[in-house]
């Protein structure tokens, strides 16, 4: 089942957002309301908001063009007939969904998929009635569509796997980070979320200052508005509306209280004060404590709850409040990160309050601390394929210590199991893997504590060479960024198969450092010395078309073909008991070399020794082929210059041995250690710490130089 055209009823802030998003990633949409009039006024919406993103240089001109093209206004909603898949967005009435929906239901194929993107009836409500219910799915997104990525993914009773496999992978398409959901009240996110907002108005019912709680909110939550300034955004009514909706379905604590009633009839907002967010080091008040305990309280206890209920996992607790709040910690990583002895405290003191049942779920800790841990990774078998997801979709899933242990778990013990013939690895998300966790890089060399980087890439570069000396295939599904250490673990599987979004980069030079997880060896084998310099040293991004040409990658296709490309190569590798050392040259065309520019650049750089690859980065001119070539001495002087003299200098001499060594006979495992060997080293260079310390401020770095060396 595939989703190539979409369509959204209702285009208001949110339809035309959800069909804006969908535009802006490459599909068709159709937007549609009750009149071609609103529809139109929807479309104007997109265009003035993509055009302030042309401002913003959220996207390029022609971006906005292209995206702006492929919305379509539907003169009714009869003409919706051809869709794939028909998303409702209309305002918060059952009687008026249910019209909708019967309309939609009525001139839809039999097999096109019809979504409702409600936040305050269960699933099951809205299809009462419907023809042919097993194909209706919610669809849940949060304000703003077009930016926020979150969307909760809601089958009810009858909808079929396939329907929600579907509707799934199509979020994943459209750039959207799904999270999946009982048919519940409140789903995921606004079961603890509009308690939330509603403990806030509470404690300023009970006569605490909106300043006070305000600030106490933002500095417990790490965020940048607290409860009310968040109501005054999307509308105070709406969270009367959304609160009055949780406690028709689960009693009175969740019910409105009075004061946001109370503001709702006023029809103004909340008046807040202006103040910065005070740090984590700044003193505290009791004041603050008591208002961050109280909000807390409420957090840990109703989402402890809905996961003993089973209406979603604790990791999508989790990202939907990372992604969707904005949250920097979910509630159940928090209660990581305090204990089990004040978190019980907490929550205990909450339904006591509130005279609830004490929450069953703390039961099932042991005196000695909290029982259960966040899954970094999936893992999942269907017809001998092991899928490992790499499942950080906040973080782009980069690589830290905990998340390299647990896919190594999560490989070692699939790799082995009789059921299992090949193996996939993918990132969830938007991006496969973004590179490592640089804030982890950073608090270790200004801890001093260089040696735990050195164990954490030793570990991972372990691994990856595990990866590619499998026994059975390994594939990377390349769908988004694959940056520093996701490039290297990409370079590790024995084949790639990208979408159209995908990227690959080593941008390491310019943060101080090189790759030092096997990316050194495994690009110059895949490219030869000369373009594996090139991308190593100027940390040049390819794109998917590139990635195609240079032979990295076995095909490119369209998201909603990857499950069987995926297959298809799966099977190819496995009948022929395909080894790592003859999987590229078998199954993908690594030709090594692309235009004939690149050829004779590539064997520039492949002549080049050090000490004139620093000259060249210092401003010097050198000749290519015995003549002068000033177009790319410039290009290439441009962007070395911008890196640092250290990585430069290893990416020269690691390609050098990884070319020595890629000849039969060779070691390739020389150029492994000799990665590992040199990382100490650059990790307590000063460049190491100014460059990583530059990308976690938003800056550019500032590197001790080149000089032109002697001649």
């Amino acid at each position: 089942m595939k989703i190539r055209r979409a369509a959204v009823v209702g285009a208001g802030n949110m339809g035309s957002g959800i069909a804006q998003k969908t535009a802006t990633e490459g599909v068709e949409v159709w937007l549609a309301d009750v009149d071609k009039g609103r529809a139109e006024a929807g479309r104007a919406r997109i265009e003035k908001t993509v055009a302030e993103g042309v401002k913003r240089r959220v996207f390029s001109p022609r971006q906005a063009e292209a995206a702006l093209s492929r919305v379509n206004v539907a003169n009714k909603i009869a003409d919706l007939g051809d869709m794939d898949l028909v998303i409702e967005a209309v305002f918060e009435d059952l009687a008026v969904k249910r019209d909708v929906l019967g309309k939609v239901a009525d001139v839809c194929r039999d097999d096109a998929i019809i979504a409702t993107n409600t936040s305050s009836f269960k699933v099951a409500q809205v299809a009462d009635g419907m023809p042919a219910p097993e194909r209706f799915v919610g669809l849940h997104y949060f304000y703003h569509p077009a930016k926020n990525r979150l969307v909760e993914v809601i089958p009810h009773a009858t909808t079929t796997p396939d329907v929600v496999y579907a509707a799934w992978r199509f979020q994943e398409r459209i750039g959207k980070t799904p999270i999946s959901s009982l048919d519940a009240p409140g789903f995921v996110v606004n079961r603890f979320f509009v308690p939330w907002l509603n403990e806030a108005a509470r404690l300023h019912q009970e006569g605490l200052g909106i300043d006070l709680i305000e600030r106490a909110a933002r500095r417990a939550f790490g965020v940048g508005m607290g409860p009310f300034g968040l109501m005054n955004v999307t509308g105070v009514p709406i969270a009367m509306h959304a609160a009055r909706s949780l406690g028709d379905s689960l009693g009175e604590f969740y019910d409105c209280c009075d004061a946001i009633a109370r503001q709702v009839e006023l029809g103004t907002p909340w008046e807040i004060g202006e103040f910065a967010t005070p740090s984590e080091d700044a003193p505290q008040t009791a004041d603050e404590q008591a208002v961050a305990d109280r909000l807390w309280g409420v957090v840990f206890g109703v989402a402890g709850d809905l996961v003993s209920e089973g209406v979603a996992s604790r990791e999508d607790v989790d990202i939907g409040a990372r992604v969707g709040l904005r949250w920097p910690r979910g509630p159940f990583a928090e209660m990581l990160r305090r204990g089990s002895g004040e978190v019980a405290e907490i929550v205990n003191a909450f339904a006591r309050r509130y005279r609830l049942p004490q929450a069953t779920w703390l039961d099932d800790w042991s005196d000695s601390g909290i029982d259960f841990s966040l899954e970094l990774v999936r893992s999942s078998i269907c017809r001998g394929i092991l899928t490992i997801t790499i499942n950080r979709p906040d973080q782009l899933n980069a690589l830290d210590p905990d998340t390299v242990t647990a896919l190594g778990e999560a490989f070692d013990q699939g790799v082995t199991r009789d059921d299992v013939d090949a193996v996939i690895i993918k990132g969830a998300g938007k991006a496969f893997v973004a590179g490592a966790d640089i804030k982890y890089f950073v608090d270790r060399m200004r801890a001093g504590t260089v040696d735990e980087i050195v164990g954490f890439a030793t570990t991972g570069q372990q691994l990856f060479s595990r990866i590619e000396k499998s026994p059975k295939p390994v594939i990377c599904q390349l769908d988004g960024l694959a940056l520093g250490g996701g490039a290297e673990l990409a370079m590790a599987c024995h084949a790639r198969i990208a979408t159209t979004k995908a990227s690959m980069g080593f941008p390491e030079t310019g943060i101080g450092i090189y790759p030092g997880l096997g990316g050194t060896q495994r690009l110059t084998r895949a490219l030869g010395l000369g373009l594996g310099r090139f991308y190593l040293a100027t940390g040049n991004q390819m794109s998917a078309g590139i990635l195609k040409e240079l032979g990295i990658v076995s095909d490119v296709v369209e998201h909603d073909d990857l499950d069987e490309a995926l297959g298809e190569l799966a099977t190819r590798l496995t009948a022929a008991a395909a080894r790592p050392d003859r999987v590229n040259a078998e199954i993908v065309a690594n030709t090594g070399e692309t235009r004939q520019t690149d050829g004779a650049l590539a064997k520039f750089l492949a002549e080049l020794n050090i000490d004139e690859m620093l000259r060249l980065a210092a401003g010097d001119k050198l000749m290519i082929d015995r003549q002068p070539a000033e177009a790319v001495n410039a290009k290439l002087q441009k962007r070395l210059s911008q890196k640092a003299e250290a990585g430069l200098r290893a990416v020269w001499m690691l390609s050098a041995i990884a070319a020595k060594e890629a000849v039969p006979g060779g070691n390739p495992e020389r150029g492994l250690l000799a990665e590992t060997d040199g990382l100490f080293d650059i990790f307590s260079n000063a460049d190491a710490l100014e460059g990583m310390s530059a990308v976690l401020d938003g800056r550019r770095p500032k590197f001790s130089g080149f000089t032109v060396l002697d001649k």
